[in-house]
């Protein structure tokens, strides 16, 4: 069932990767090929929420409510997404509040995912490669989720060369709309306007705040359990912004902690005492929140947390 979840990301990466180009290039909105392909996958992911809920097999409580609450986001959002643009005309932006909610639901459903593949996926033997490969897949995805709004800037700059070349990507319908929505004839400063509506600097914070924020994740995940699987780097899917940014400051230290051989590094800093305060305190209420756990649960989500 697990597995099943990997298929559900892959149609909603293709949907929304498509949808992106989509609007660059059409008007119509309603039963667009890449809203198809997106809800198929979003109509699985929604099916193994329930199967998870309804029979409590294949996800641990606290994995499942950060699922359900990821869900129930983004599902809100489509009919939120649908009146917005009923009310305000065609959203050409994926920076506007409906879409945040769809890919910002995205995102904490696929750490429930991920927080429960890391728990509960067997790792003994033959299993061990297949939770690592499925641990970067399932990183993948949240990575791609995340640096999805990008890709406004990047079609952006494709759509205005297209237009300086006289062959625009958009069709005359599109463009019209976008200018007249404006209330400007289709000029220059229409296409400049529909195609890079977001102020430049949004994309580099982001992509640096957000985005690359994540990379070590995945890289200290899996280079930790390649000797041993059921060894934790972190405790670093919980639902707290703290956990996130002490779980990637742990990661940062200690890779600057190999490189520098003078006894004044930065393990000695007050960052690094900082996170090491994070850990004890997450290694803590890790064991609280063990102690109340089924045993099965137990055996497969014990670890210890390295400082």
């Amino acid at each position: 069932m697990q597995r099943m979840w990997l298929a559900a990301l892959t149609f909603k990466l293709l949907g929304s990767s498509w949808d992106v180009s989509w609007h660059f290039k059409w008007l119509r909105d309603d039963l667009a090929g890449a809203h198809i392909l997106n809800t198929v996958g979003t109509g699985i992911a929604i099916g193994l929420v329930l199967a998870h809920t309804f029979t409590g097999y294949g996800a641990d409580r606290r994995s499942l409510r950060i699922m359900q609450i990821g869900t129930g986001i983004f599902v809100l959002a489509g009919p939120i997404d649908v009146i917005n643009h009923r009310v305000n005309g065609l959203d050409l932006t994926a920076w506007s509040p409906s879409h945040l909610l769809l890919y910002g639901g995205t995102a904490i459903m696929i750490a429930g995912v991920i927080r429960n593949w890391y728990h509960s996926y067997p790792t003994d033997g033959s299993w061990a490669r297949q939770w690592r490969l499925g641990m970067l897949a399932l990183w993948a995805f949240m990575f791609e989720n995340m640096f999805f709004p990008t890709g406004q800037q990047e079609y952006g700059i494709l759509e205005i060369a297209s237009w300086f070349r006289g062959l625009p990507y958009a069709e005359p319908e599109l463009i019209s709309f976008a200018a007249g929505q404006l209330g400007r004839p289709v000029d220059d400063i229409a296409i400049e306007s529909f195609a890079l509506p977001i102020a430049p600097w949004v994309y580099p914070v982001w992509t640096i705040g957000i985005c690359a924020a994540s990379i070590p994740f995945p890289v200290s995940v899996t280079s930790t359990c390649t000797s041993a699987p059921r060894r934790r780097a972190t405790n670093w899917i919980e639902p707290s912004s703290g956990v996130y940014f002490a779980a990637l400051s742990s990661t940062l230290a200690k890779t600057w902690h190999k490189r520098t051989p003078s006894p004044r590094s930065m393990s000695r800093s007050f960052g690094s005492s900082t996170v090491s305060a994070w850990e004890r305190r997450l290694t803590s209420g890790r064991a609280t929140s063990r102690a109340r756990s089924s045993t099965s649960c137990s055996a497969t989500g014990s670890s210890s947390i390295t400082s």
